[in-house]
């Protein structure tokens, strides 16, 4: 029996309030509108963004409107299309990202890094275009987190922030290049352009850094050092294509020191994937004077990092990027093609897998640093 037309009713887990568990509830998904697709979202992961934005509202996030349904990072299949939308179909294999394409725009004609702002402002704060959201609770309306909310087994989103994918692809594991992946592995490759025969250095071995050192291998890099307090990443990390993992914890010098006389005066490219304003600092600090390049990949959003202008002065370069410098919906279909190739790798981020009910143990995993990537099943 088709649902197109009609109101949803489904699973999803709400935040009713910041800093408190989600919530299972059932929900209504109304139908999409003009160039709005709706989802059955099949799988999604579990990214720190949700965390943060969770528990950290006001503090590195900036706060978003409340109730809400997190969860960014998912692949699903178009149950129904709205009106004019034209490149998408009931049962097309689809990744959402909080990026948008649109193709239309200045940022999207250029072959620089997208920034489209097509909705952008309005996803931001959990609405749509017309500045309401398609998913609501108990008789009240739930913000839809950067327009996606992949915590809900059904979902509308904008057709500019929607990927179609090949049929066969499987959605509980590509639903990571709608996030994580994309970004480290675009930081190396796209962003920081890591030579061959280069000394690099990935500051956080998170699902973030550990797609950067990835992209570092891919670019032949010679050296590729990975960072993190975290021993239990580093196997995965030189599974990867890490050549030496360093804690900092293991020295009494700044790491950024450390790597300076590890690599005999710096790193070529250093990648940071935490999101701290004091690791962006020792990432920069351990790049080589000339020509050394660092990165920021991490997300944060209400700090500042501390710059010592005689360090750009002499040389350096300090970048950031958004989704790893793709040109996201249209890129993405290239990135499952690489997996289902064996040219990219995914399996080895998901730690976890887990049901909807399950979810706020994926966050407790997270936290704790005992997973990479839980990834949700959101129908049983």
């Amino acid at each position: 029996m088709s649902t197109a037309g009609q109101v949803i009713r489904c699973k999803a887990a709400v935040a009713w309030e910041p800093g408190k568990p989600l919530s299972i509830e059932e929900v209504e998904v109304a139908p999409p509108k003009t160039h709005e697709v709706r989802i059955k979202i099949v799988a999604t992961g579990v990214c720190n963004a949700d965390w943060g934005y969770l528990y950290e509202a006001g503090k590195g996030m900036k706060f978003r409107p409340f109730p809400l349904v997190l969860g960014h990072e998912a692949a699903g299949i178009v149950e129904s299309v709205g009106p004019d939308v034209t490149k998408f179909a009931p049962g097309d294999k689809v990744i959402p990202v909080s990026l948008p394409n649109c193709g239309e725009c200045e940022a999207c004609q250029t072959p620089k890094p997208n920034q489209c702002r097509k909705n952008w402002a309005n996803m931001q704060v959990g609405v749509l275009a017309d500045g309401t959201s398609r998913i609501s609770c108990k008789g009240q309306q739930v913000y839809q987190f950067l327009g996606i909310s992949s915590f809900s087994q059904f979902t509308v989103v904008p057709d500019t922030s929607l990927a179609k994918i090949r049929l066969d692809a499987p959605l509980d594991k590509v639903c990571l290049l709608g996030h994580s992946v994309s970004t480290g592995y675009g930081a190396a490759v796209n962003t920081a352009m890591v030579e061959k025969e280069s000394l690099c250095a990935v500051f956080g071995l998170g699902a973030v850094g550990l797609a950067a050192i990835m992209g570092c291998k891919a670019a032949m890099a010679k050296k590729i050092i990975g960072v993190d307090i975290n021993a239990d990443r580093f196997e995965v990390a030189q599974l990867l294509g890490a050549t030496d993992c360093i804690n900092p914890g293991d020295h009494t010098n700044p790491v950024q020191e450390v790597l300076v006389e590890l690599t005999n005066g710096g790193v070529d490219y250093a990648l940071e994937c935490v999101g701290s304003p004091d690791v962006m600092s020792a990432a920069l600090n351990s790049t080589r004077d000339i020509w050394g390049s660092c990165v920021i990949a991490g997300w944060t959003e209400a700090e500042s990092m501390s710059v010592q202008v005689e360090k750009l002065l002499m040389g350096r370069t300090l970048k950031g990027t958004s989704f790893g410098g793709w040109k996201s919906v249209q890129s993405i279909a290239q990135l499952v093609d690489d997996y289902m190739n064996n040219k990219l790798r995914l399996d080895e981020f998901i730690t976890h897998n887990l049901q909807l009910d399950q979810i706020n143990q994926a966050f407790d995993l997270l936290k704790s640093g005992k997973s990479i990537r839980t990834v949700i099943s959101l129908h049983s």
